[in-house]
């Protein structure tokens, strides 16, 4: 008998065993055997309870002011640690665009004054060791991830790169490179276009959340610049750092002021909180020409920025944007736009309360040409709805258990737990926001969200970038329901495509 009639004969026993299983147990349930209910629904369980951790008693300040966060974790030899620098693109000078992201990634690549690029590949290979180092717009990242055996080791990697990088000028030039390759792609790809362009109508170009590199910004990136940069605004002023894992805290903050002894940058008053220029997105509806048979379409305006976060506004149009658009399959637009029509694979909406500065309401979906108009029709009408009329019931009940009934995956981890505290630090957030968030959830009613949504969702301020073939989205649907011209007053700007490398606009 071969492999396969054998687990043929297997498997047959198997389902004869469980035929003659099933009837049993099913009786047994029927009967309530051992207290076990007849039927699925008639189960029931113990309330779950669950309180959000206490942020301070993590929280620890080292001799030089640095702030340390550290959740002890002994079931895994596994220690998790990431520093956070208040550097980034907000550091940037003029014509030094993409500088900070340069800087971040060379620091890992580009190898230390002790280490070649090579040998410190080698070394966190060989300690089986993740160390990484990133920037964005308000801040970068050092990280580390390594077992407890290797864990001096790392710290060594992880301290070194930091604070002594080479900035290797053959990796540099491999960097930039590929940094070329892929602007020279940055037209190839439709959503690409969208992302871009949307940043550029909603913030602006200067903003340094929202602008881009050009190739004239990358060839300016020497090593001297990076030197200079990292010198400038690397330094364990106003530094966080997230620790967890199998570590021991009175050890592990003796070790890090040892490291972090002398490490200053150059500037160390950093301006902060970061603010970029002020920007309001202009209304209307904006296009940009792509042969592609799908058109990619985002709507929005401005949102709001957090001021106190006590304050119930902000709570109540999260509960709005939930069921709006936010929700997945429960939410209004996914259903009408996707279920009710087939008009896209999804529709969706968010809206942004901002830390540094108001966050932006978008809906964003993609739809056939021709139907890209009745989709947008929808769309308004349901932010129409939203603002005039009261949540159901069950809307609101789905959308609130949605987040609080979700709420503990905030601290499912110990490194999650780590760098949610971290981060509060970092943003100026209070931890009671933990403690209370659940409780200013429930209170949201649905007068709030009408309230809410009247005041901040403004279709006379809404702004509509479509990236698709014009001539096909025009027209609108062949039955006639809506047209391009029914909309924003039947007005059009037609934007041009930028030169890839230049972002300089191409002739139309």
């Amino acid at each position: 008998m071969n492999f396969a009639q054998r687990s043929l004969v297997y498997a047959g026993t198997a389902l004869l065993t469980l035929g003659l299983t099933l009837p049993v147990a099913a009786a047994t349930a029927a009967q309530g055997a051992g207290g076990v209910p007849a039927r699925p629904e008639q189960l029931t369980y113990k309330p779950f309870a669950f309180a959000a951790p206490d942020g301070d008693k993590y929280r620890h300040t080292l001799p030089g002011g640095v702030v340390v966060y550290i959740v002890e974790d002994h079931s895994l030899p596994l220690v998790k640690l990431q520093a956070t620098f208040r550097t980034g693109a907000f550091r940037e000078g003029a014509h030094e665009t993409g500088l900070a992201a340069m800087t971040a990634a060379m620091m890992r690549q580009g190898g230390t004054t002790k280490l070649s690029p090579e040998e410190f590949d080698q070394k966190a290979d060989f300690l089986a060791a993740l160390v990484g180092s990133s920037a964005g717009a308000t801040s970068a990242s050092a990280s580390l991830d390594v077992i407890t055996p290797a864990l001096g080791s790392g710290l060594d990697l992880l301290f070194d790169m930091v604070r002594n990088p080479r900035f290797d000028e053959a990796r540099l030039a491999v960097q930039k490179s590929t940094v070329l390759e892929e602007m020279k792609q940055r037209n190839d790809d439709a959503g690409d276009i969208a992302d871009r362009e949307w940043d550029f109508l909603s913030r602006g170009e200067k903003h340094y959340a929202s602008r881009r590199m050009t190739q004239a910004d990358l060839e300016a990136i020497t090593r001297d610049k990076l030197i200079a940069f990292h010198r400038r605004t690397w330094g364990s002023e106003h530094l966080v750092v997230a620790i967890s894992g199998d570590v021991d805290t009175k050890a592990m903050l003796a070790d890090l002021g040892k490291r972090l002894a002398g490490f200053k940058a150059g500037e160390p008053n950093a301006p902060w909180p970061p603010s970029g220029p002020a920007f309001t997105p202009p209304p209307g509806l904006f296009h940009i020409e792509k042969d592609i048979p799908q058109g990619k379409v985002t709507l929005g305006e401005l949102g709001i920025q957090w001021k106190d976060y006590a304050d119930p506004e902000p709570y109540a149009l999260t509960v709005m944007n939930d069921i709006l658009g936010g929700g997945g399959f429960t939410a209004r637009l996914m259903k009408r736009v996707r279920s009710d029509e087939g008009l896209a694979y999804g529709a969706y909406s968010q809206f942004g309360i901002g830390t540094f500065w108001p966050g932006l309401f978008e809906v964003g979906f993609a739809s056939k040409n021709p139907t890209v108009a009745l989709a947008t029709k929808i769309v308004l009408e349901e932010v129409e709805k939203i603002r005039t009329g009261l949540v159901s019931e069950e809307e609101l009940r789905v959308s609130k258990a949605s987040f609080i009934d979700t709420f503990p995956r905030t601290f499912e981890s110990p490194a999650a737990t780590a760098r949610t505290f971290a981060n509060d630090e970092v943003i100026g957030r209070p931890h009671s926001y933990w403690t209370e968030y659940r409780r200013r959830i429930e209170a949201v009613s649905a007068e709030n969200i009408r309230a809410a949504a009247a005041k901040y969702l403004d279709s006379a301020k809404l702004a509509m970038l479509v990236v698709g073939k014009w001539s096909e989205i025009e027209a609108g649907d062949a039955a006639g329901r809506a047209k391009m011209a029914e909309l924003f007053g039947g007005q059009v700007k037609h934007l041009p495509l930028r030169d890839p490398l230049t972002l300089v606009p191409l002739p139309q």
